[in-house]
């Protein structure tokens, strides 16, 4: 699944491509997910302007003159451009623009989710100016769950996936199994900076390796959740945790709250 940094660069990318085109039509060929029918769908949007394309969590916003479109790829949905027809396999949603020019998002799963006019989120994105050392202190204040899992929840902090969250709590050397409520005042500021630095510098990564991407996941450059070294940057081994269909990758340089 693609995670914040990947969705920050495929929505400048999407933006570039799209802000200011006005909206054709737009075509609905899996709406088992899809908030509202593909004819109200069409009679809201079609004729608009677009305004932007933005992320937000794992989302991607399409932000029209008066109407927000809202794209979640879940686990294997992919976008792709296109110029006047397309043959692409599984299709949830196309979107045509004026000078046809196009976008369609495809899951082979199905379970990619349009959505129009979304609720706002309660929680805060992870790069939200909200999600302050202060924040984290009291959210995570008498929380007994792990803290691997508090990143991961949607509900709590938006946007981090499952390998930015082992990249995150390397980079402040807490461990993914410890309790989250237990973790030091000290620790979480380094949570905090952790959270920021690695989100961000990937950004910048993915923008420099892969600048004109709108879909797809870049994991070449982490530096413990990766297939590619049995050990992190400072030497020690990268260890692996299954649960599920999950892998949690860590090393004992990571100290453990409980």
């Amino acid at each position: 699944m693609p995670e914040l940094p990947d969705l920050e660069v495929f929505s400048a990318n999407l933006n570039e491509a799209f802000a200011g085109r006005k909206l054709s039509t737009v075509e609905v060929p899996n709406d088992k997910k899809l908030n509202v029918t593909p004819e109200e769908l069409r009679e809201v949007l079609n004729g608009q302007l677009l305004k932007s394309v933005t992320r937000s969590g794992k989302e991607l916003h399409f932000n029209f003159e008066k109407d927000l479109l809202a794209l979640h790829l879940m686990l294997r949905g992919q976008l792709h451009f296109f110029e006047e027809i397309h043959a692409i396999k599984y299709p949830v949603i196309a979107l045509y623009f004026e000078g046809d020019l196009g976008l369609v998002m495809s899951d082979p799963q199905k379970i990619a989710t349009p959505t129009l006019n979304p609720g706002l989120a309660a929680a805060p994105d992870a790069l939200d100016k909200k999600v302050t050392p202060e924040f984290l202190k009291e959210h995570l204040k008498g929380k007994k769950a792990a803290i691997k899992g508090i990143l991961l929840d949607q509900h709590q902090i938006r946007g981090i996936g499952n390998a930015y969250a082992d990249e995150i709590l390397w980079k402040a050397r807490i461990s993914p199994f410890s309790i989250a409520g237990k973790i030091p005042e000290g620790k979480v500021k380094d949570l905090h900076h952790a959270i920021q630095e690695v989100l961000t510098d990937a950004v910048e990564e993915i923008r420099k390796a892969h600048p004109g991407s709108i879909t797809g996941e870049f994991r070449d450059f982490l530096k413990v959740h990766t297939q590619h070294n049995p050990t992190s940057p400072t030497g020690a081994e990268i260890l692996i945790h299954k649960s599920g269909a999950r892998k949690t990758y860590y090393t004992e340089e990571q100290q453990l709250f409980n």
